[in-house]
């Protein structure tokens, strides 16, 4: 069972969210948006050489969605785009010491933004897939 309080954590990264703001020039944006509780998420990144080298975000919502968005940005920077597809919103909540449970959706969300931010960087860069990848 989840706590009903948020974390220091989750604190910290909503009153000092690291990373706001917009890339003018991203590899790779990502927009979600949750209808029932009105956050909505863009994630931007810049990746060279395969390896995400910044990631900035502008959310408007809880504060669970901006400290989702901050920490998720410090995750993925340094991450190759394979290794940042390997994050899940379970990694989000982790790194946040935890969320409660009617504010995982943010986390969710996070997740969501990432992928579509990869995404979008694949299909301006060589397909939707890794170098169609053999089955």
């Amino acid at each position: 069972m989840q706590q009903n309080t948020y974390s220091a954590k989750v604190m910290e990264h909503f009153q000092n969210p690291r990373n706001v703001g917009e890339i003018e020039d991203a590899d790779g944006v990502g927009n979600v948006g949750n209808p029932v509780c009105g956050d909505i998420m863009r994630l931007y990144i810049k990746v060279k050489n395969d390896m995400i080298t910044e990631a900035k975000f502008q959310t408007l919502g809880c504060g669970a969605a901006i400290a989702s968005s901050s920490v998720l940005t410090e995750l993925v920077k340094g991450k190759t785009i394979a290794e940042a597809m390997t994050l899940r919103n379970d990694d989000v909540v982790k790194a946040l010491g935890g969320l409660p449970d009617v504010k995982m959706h943010c986390s969710v969300l996070a997740e969501q933004a990432l992928r579509k931010a990869i995404e979008d960087y694949r299909s301006k860069h060589g397909g939707a897939k890794k170098k169609e990848e053999k089955t």
